[in-house]
């Protein structure tokens, strides 16, 4: 299970790096969402100590796959993300749309029959294109996010940002990324860890403020969550839909919020390409959860045998 969990944080990483799907998202894909969630619940919580270094052996396991991925991912994405927006916005769109399917297949018995609950996607939808729209980015043209401009206004906006970025990327359907792309953050956090990794600490002071944000997010959101999920799990599943219907907006708008704000992204622009291998890219992970599941019957029925 090593493996296969390095394999799970890896590809957990790629997700959580880009905007489109979330980390959750891609643990849902995989088969190992509920496992998640209730690891960093346990971790969080006042469970014994059993319980804790179980959850903790588990997130090790995935951490470190994903340590490896989002560092890969930053190396690539840092020297490519503004010169390819088109290209790797039509990329986070095939992510986008080819997830949602997986999604409700994964968890078609929690919502068939509940169509009622609908208006949750519609609420998801309204929810990340009102975020989009009124971001603080486009209402405000002249606010300075380059790090020449970290100032305390600057901290606690950075803060606030990783707080509600990790939160999504702990919940499936709308990527951190995608908001982080919405704040006018993801090209300047990106970056900035690229700079870090190549040793130039001058962007450290950011990136803590950052993983304090994220921190706090993970501990005030988490119970909330796995609550939700427990006791609304069709409601849930219908918004994380939505969620995932309404990123497409802010990925297309994504190139205004560059340094050198661009066009959004349009039909001339979009790169059907690129959105094929997006898809691509998420049924081959459809696929690595189905050999994943195999082989771990394979093992439990040979364990079965042997005992």
């Amino acid at each position: 299970m090593y493996i296969i969990n390095f394999i799970r944080g890896f590809c957990m990483a790629l997700a959580d790096s880009v905007p489109g799907v979330s980390g959750g998202t891609i643990a849902f894909i995989l088969g190992f969402y509920d496992d998640f969630i209730n690891s960093l619940s346990s971790l969080t919580s006042r469970n014994g100590t059993g319980e804790r270094k179980k959850a903790l052996l588990f997130l090790f396991k995935l951490g470190i796959g994903w340590v490896v991925g989002m560092i890969l991912s930053v190396l690539f994405l840092s020297s490519v993300f503004e010169s390819h927006i088109y290209e790797i916005s039509s990329l986070f769109v095939g992510f986008i749309i080819c997830s949602i399917p997986l999604v409700i297949k994964e968890e078609k018995d929690v919502i068939r029959d509940k169509y009622k609950y609908l208006i949750f996607a519609l609420i998801g939808i309204l929810i990340v294109v009102a975020i989009t729209y009124f971001n603080p980015v486009s209402s405000n043209s002249s606010m300075d996010l380059s790090l020449d401009n970290f100032s305390l206004g600057f901290a606690i906006y950075v803060f606030i940002a990783g707080m509600i970025a990790i939160s999504a990327m702990v919940l499936p359907g709308i990527s951190g990324s995608t908001l982080l792309l919405i704040f006018g953050l993801y090209a300047p956090i990106i970056s900035s860890i690229k700079e870090v990794l190549t040793l130039n600490l001058s962007p450290l002071p950011m990136l803590i403020v950052f993983g304090v944000g994220v921190i706090v997010g993970i501990l005030s959101t988490i119970h909330i969550i796995k609550y939700l999920l427990a006791n609304y799990r069709s409601q849930m599943i219908y918004l994380t839909i939505g969620l995932m219907i309404g990123s497409i907006y802010p990925v297309f708008m994504g190139p205004t919020t560059l340094t050198v704000p661009l066009e959004p992204m349009n039909l001339h622009t979009f790169s059907l390409i690129y959105f094929i291998m997006g898809g691509a890219l998420i049924f081959g992970l459809e696929k690595l959860n189905i050999c994943i599941k195999n082989k771990t019957s394979k093992n439990v029925e040979e364990n079965g045998v042997n005992g």
